[in-house]
């Protein structure tokens, strides 16, 4: 049985979803299958790293990224963990089959 996230719906977020382990965040009262995949992806993730250094890398990655590109979209884009949801939010039986670590192959 896999984790799927306990979905918390918060009309004021900033973004359409967050992953906060173990909560999967959404702003409108019905997300979308594609969304909560996504999200669902990103748990996934904070599993195998931990909550933390999920968060940290996130940031650290993001940053460094951010200098690199100098536009706010395409480092958060570029984000390993970001790439890896991205590519795979629209395949349902992705996370059934996913290595673990998958997302190291992004970087």
């Amino acid at each position: 049985m896999l984790f799927r996230g306990i979905v918390v719906r918060v009309p004021f977020l900033w973004v359409e979803g967050m992953a906060l382990c173990p909560f999967v965040l959404v702003k409108r009262k019905y997300p979308t299958p594609v969304l909560l995949h996504h999200e669902q992806i990103h748990l996934r993730q904070q599993l195998e790293t931990g909550f933390l250094l999920f968060y940290v890398w996130y940031l650290a990655e993001y940053l460094w990224r951010l200098a690199r590109l100098r536009n706010h979209h395409r480092a958060y884009r570029s984000i390993s963990f970001e790439r890896e949801a991205f590519q795979w939010q629209g395949h349902t039986r992705y996370l059934a089959q996913r290595p673990r670590w998958a997302f190291l192959k992004y970087l």
